[in-house]
């Protein structure tokens, strides 16, 4: 019904993906140039899908196209609340009061803004390692100092968290809140309800506040089941839930996320200083509820495609660069790669295997704050074909450095 073998050509549409790579990498303009044509490159690196959005979205967006006006628009009656609600409900098991329920263009935005509403100068913020840059960069934003909790890694290739040093950097007297990944990027943990609650009875012993991203809550592993933060921490006030249709439904560029905020005066304060004064873009509000309503076989097809993706980059590999170590996580589209056995006198893996394969890729301490020297992080949220072609690229790659 849906496919995702497709190859949809993104050159030209501003993509990020295909346009701004030089910027985002590399730090780099367009004075940057390499042995591959930009057209030539495979992309799998930025965590947007190559895959196109689902049909029945388009076709609730083609209605609204066809309403013909875009004025001033805000969320003014109860039905995406009720639309999102229902999926939280279906795949989670869980529920919120509406009046919790606020928006952002984008998690990023929010993370920036609750920084800079609840830490003062002299107050810390808490991430794990390796993480997502930009938990950092909300820290630098709001002039901030960044507290680390680098996860352990086990011989297989996963991460757990290390209760004992997590706890002691919540007990600094500066720490003040605590960006928490669930389900965690790049890593892919999900986290076990077991672990969730040893976090949050940390968090309560020390009364911070805890942001929980759970942007990738639903790209996970077929089979699996999300466990939000709220369900364990079910009467905690300073606990906010960051969600968002963009991931799941590839929607990133219609920038609308849910921000579920339990305490009023936060609340209050957070919509006091918001820069949309509570506007949204009307397109964005269509496809995010339309996905909630209707794009839920879309869904369950992307994800038993995914599993496949993970098995046949498992599988290569094992049986082409068995040195590299990676487990299939149990969420995201990211597979997180230690290629420190493979490559090492490799330095900067994302410039090597985009000069030397023409793979476009993110890795390293550079791009993930801290505990991620040796790893790449691959986009597998595209066709099968795409990712085959590239993993050959590097295989031919790292067997030509080896001489």
């Amino acid at each position: 019904m849906y496919n995702f073998d497709e190859i949809i050509d993104r050159q030209h549409t501003n993509a990020l993906s295909t346009d701004g790579f030089r910027g985002y990498i590399f730090h780099a303009g367009p004075e940057k140039v390499f042995p591959y044509r930009d057209d030539e490159f495979v992309r799998m690196w930025v965590a947007d899908m190559d895959f196109g959005v689902a049909p029945e979205i388009l076709e609730e967006m083609h209605k609204r196209v066809d309403r013909r006006i875009f004025g001033y628009t805000g969320v003014y009656d109860h039905d995406y609340y009720q639309s999102f609600l229902r999926w939280c409900q279906d795949h989670y098991d869980w529920s919120f009061p509406e009046e919790e329920l606020c928006f952002s263009p984008g998690i990023i935005p929010a993370l920036y803004q609750f920084t800079e509403t609840l830490c003062t100068a002299d107050e810390k913020v808490l991430i794990n390692t390796p993480a997502y840059g930009y938990f950092l960069h909300a820290a630098e934003y709001a002039h901030v100092e960044p507290l680390y909790s680098p996860l352990k890694k086990l011989e297989d290739g996963t991460f757990v968290l290390d209760d004992e040093n997590f706890e002691a950097q919540c007990a600094d007297p500066q720490c003040k809140l605590i960006f928490w990944c669930n389900p965690q990027n790049p890593s892919g943990r999900m986290w076990t309800e077991e672990e969730l609650r040893r976090v949050a009875a940390i968090v309560e012993k020390y009364n911070l506040w805890i942001i929980s991203d759970e942007i990738h809550c639903d790209l996970i592993r077929q089979g699996k089941r999300h466990i939000p933060m709220a369900k364990v921490m079910t009467d905690y006030p300073k606990l906010i839930t960051c969600m968002a249709p963009s991931k799941t439904f590839n929607m990133a560029g219609l920038a609308f996320s849910n921000i579920i905020i339990r305490d009023p005066v936060l609340r209050a304060r957070f919509k006091d200083r918001d820069k949309q004064f509570g506007m949204v873009n009307p397109m964005s509000l269509t496809a995010a509820k339309a996905a909630y309503d209707k794009g839920g076989a879309w869904h369950e097809a992307l994800k038993t495609y995914l599993d496949g993706n993970f098995a046949c980059v498992r599988d290569f590999l094992a049986g082409e660069i068995p040195e590299a170590v990676m487990y299939i996580p149990e969420a995201t589209y990211l597979a997180w790669v230690d290629m420190s056995k493979v490559l090492p006198d490799v330095e900067d893996l994302p410039a090597f295997f985009a000069n030397n394969a023409g793979v476009l890729l993110e890795g390293g301490n550079a791009l993930f704050v801290g505990n991620a020297a040796g790893y790449i992080r691959l986009n597998l949220a595209m066709p099968r074909s795409v990712i085959q072609t590239g993993l050959g690229r590097m295989r031919d790659a790292i067997r030509a450095h080896r001489g």
